[in-house]
């Protein structure tokens, strides 16, 4: 099974991918969301824990943000180098290894997560989790370079949105455990994802394929850098998906800290947000792919601020069901923002090849080496959004008890993403290709 590498890929070729193309790129992308879905699970692990860590573990609020944002900010960085593994290893290859690693920090939090271990030890067992964020990266680079342009929002959604399932899942776990054995039992959450993660591993290694064509490109990934869209893209990624996580991480540690809940109680209602942001992240792709990615992602960030507003007024008037309400649609607009600006992403840089004459074919070939370099390094930036966001927290609650503070400063983040979004894609558009040109909405 080492030998698992195809030679030639056309996905733009409509007879390649009728014949041959789409049945194997469908393949890779079930197994592929596997692994990235188990890779979510573990980068999230520590929302989880948190909700086990009572009285008798010694660590204040703070230092529960502090654990979690550690484990946001090594996801975030290690997506840049995941992002290039899949070219020098393969993606098979690099989705059997990535899986297969993240048993280290599942046995290393089996093995020390109970009262009377050091805080310093957390901390290092949850910047372990963080390696499986980078398999979102990986993930999405190498299922780019297996679909057609007029079908990545589809797949990058689907890819996506099934990976993100994995962090409503491992709350959902972490529910059932608390509900029926207390919060004394953390070690049972970890003990049902290590034959998960075995199983991912080996159905990476069964059915998934490399692509010979998928090479790192240095000076595709300089130009990338130099591009100013990645870098507006980035901050626009950090609006969606930096929400999307952050909030992910925060949520049941905020109804803990803010609203007095118990651990059941905050995992009872922890998984839903995730969940629906997850499950509507490939609506998002399809609703690009139809009416263009700018403007779903315009008012994607329109209501955003208005979900904000509604929370911000339910903070400070301690509405737990305002509060729910409001937080809820933050998340289920995450998602859709997800998958809108990662269907912007390809879109864009073909869009600007077409524009300096190139063929549709040299353009579609420009466009993927390109997006492929971009989507790693917006992948890091979006996700340190998470990091940003738990920070807020952290020092919302140290400053005033509460988060009201930390979601002001969202909401300001948010009109400058809506700002953002207008003025460059909207008002004053980048060249885009025309429908008739791709066979879809314009970007």
């Amino acid at each position: 099974m080492a030998g698992r590498w195809i030679e030639t890929w056309e996905p733009e070729d409509e007879t390649f991918w009728r014949e041959k193309g789409e049945r194997v790129a469908r393949r890779n992308l079930w197994f592929s969301v596997l692994s990235e879905h188990i890779g979510f699970s573990i980068w999230t692990l520590w929302s989880v824990m948190v909700l086990f860590m009572g009285p008798e573990y010694g660590i204040d609020p703070a230092g529960k943000f502090f654990l979690i944002s550690t484990a946001t900010l090594v996801g975030a960085l290690v997506r840049v180098p995941y992002t290039f593994a899949v070219a020098r290893f393969g993606g098979r290859n690099w989705t059997v290894f990535s899986a297969v690693s993240l048993l280290v920090p599942t046995l290393a939090a089996f093995w020390v997560m109970e009262p009377g271990t050091s805080y310093a030890t957390f901390v290092a067992v949850a910047a372990l989790t963080g390696i499986g964020g980078g398999n979102f990266a990986s993930s999405m680079t190498n299922i780019n370079a297996f679909f057609p342009l007029h079908r990545k929002g589809w797949a990058l959604g689907l890819n996506a949105g099934g990976g993100n399932i994995g962090v409503p899942v491992v709350q959902l776990v972490g529910l059932l455990v608390i509900g029926t054995l207390g919060a004394s039992h953390p070690r049972i959450v970890l003990g049902v994802y290590i034959p998960l993660i075995v199983l991912a591993a080996v159905c990476a290694a069964l059915y998934m394929d490399n692509l010979r064509p998928v090479k790192n490109d240095t000076g595709a990934a300089l130009e990338a850098v130099r591009d100013p869209h990645t870098w507006i893209m980035a901050a626009l990624y950090i609006g969606t998906f930096g929400s999307f996580i952050g909030y992910s991480f925060a949520f049941g540690l905020v109804l803990q800290t803010q609203f007095g809940r118990t651990p059941l109680q905050a995992a009872s209602l922890t998984f839903i947000g995730p969940l629906l942001g997850s499950l509507i992240r490939p609506v998002g792709g399809r609703l690009a792919d139809r009416y263009g990615g700018a403007r779903i992602t315009l008012a994607t960030f329109a209501a955003m601020a208005a979900a904000t507003g509604l929370v911000i007024h339910a903070s400070g008037n301690a509405s737990l069901p305002v509060f729910l309400t409001g937080f809820t649609a933050l998340f289920v607009l995450t998602g859709l923002g997800n998958g809108s600006t990662y269907k912007m992403i390809p879109g864009i840089f073909h869009a600007k090849a077409l524009a300096r004459g190139l063929d549709a074919e040299a353009a579609a070939a420009h466009g993927r080496r390109l997006s492929g370099a971009a989507m790693g390094l917006i992948g890091a930036v979006g996700a340190l959004g998470g990091l940003a966001i738990n920070l807020a927290f952290r020092q919302s609650f140290q400053a005033a008890g509460t988060g009201t503070a930390a979601f002001w400063s969202f909401l300001a983040f948010y009109g400058v993403c809506f700002t953002l979004t207008w003025a460059v894609y909207l008002r004053r558009p980048a060249p885009v290709p025309t429908r008739a040109q791709l066979g879809y909405a314009e970007v």
